[in-house]
């Protein structure tokens, strides 16, 4: 008896399926990772009311990064400096540059200047400040090298596998809390003087749900 279909229609079903397995896997991994933070935050550097560089500041002129935010040590948020800070030396240093004109009249109004947020976790995510810089946490490590930036931006996801990724290898990544705003800090032992720091101070990083999101 003929043959109604050929041979090769035998295998249009096996390529349909490896066809549709593969469009699959290729659409939730774009999906994984253009949703990501990795994709949409990473990268982001909004444009500031004022031209403020760190890149000078904290570069060329070396301020230590509590100069500015003074309470990172202390508080559960990093401050935003007040005007006052910025007019202890503008006061005296480009006191007429248009740039900072609304620092002037910051300081005049007693109005604070609207700095646009750079790193923002959302709201159902608990985040500590001062317990990760107290226990070594460097700036750099989540701000990535801010010294080098004229406009700061994020440079790291801050999604919950990165947060995971340091909580459960904090040897990898802690400092002597007195380097913990140093630009560029690098030790030829990291993990040796970081499992010493995570023993010294009884680091134990919680990995539970709780812990940040309750």
């Amino acid at each position: 008896m003929a043959q109604i279909f050929p041979k090769w229609a035998d295998e249009v079903p096996r390529q349909l399926l490896l066809g549709l397995i593969i469009f699959a896997t290729a659409a939730v991994a774009g999906v994984w990772y253009y949703f990501s933070p990795e994709y949409t935050d990473v990268g982001y550097v909004p444009e500031q009311p004022v031209p403020f560089s760190h890149k000078l500041h904290a570069g060329q002129l070396d301020f230590d990064c509590q100069y500015c935010h003074t309470n990172v040590s202390e508080s559960k948020h990093a401050n935003i400096p007040a005007t006052e800070t910025c007019m202890n030396c503008h006061n005296q240093v480009m006191t007429d540059s248009p740039r900072l004109e609304k620092v002037r009249e910051s300081w005049e109004t007693g109005e604070a200047v609207e700095w646009i947020r750079v790193h923002n976790l959302p709201d159902y995510a608990y985040f500590n400040h001062a317990a990760h810089v107290n226990v070594g946490v460097g700036c750099e490590s989540c701000h990535g090298r801010v010294d080098r930036m004229d406009v700061v931006q994020q440079v790291e996801p801050l999604s919950m596998s990165w947060c995971l990724d340091c909580h459960r290898n904090p040897e990898q990544y802690v400092r002597p809390a007195e380097e913990v705003t140093t630009m560029g800090y690098e030790i030829v032992n990291q993990i040796e003087k970081g499992q010493e720091l995570v023993s010294e101070n009884n680091i134990n990083p919680p990995t539970d749900c709780q812990s940040c999101h309750y």
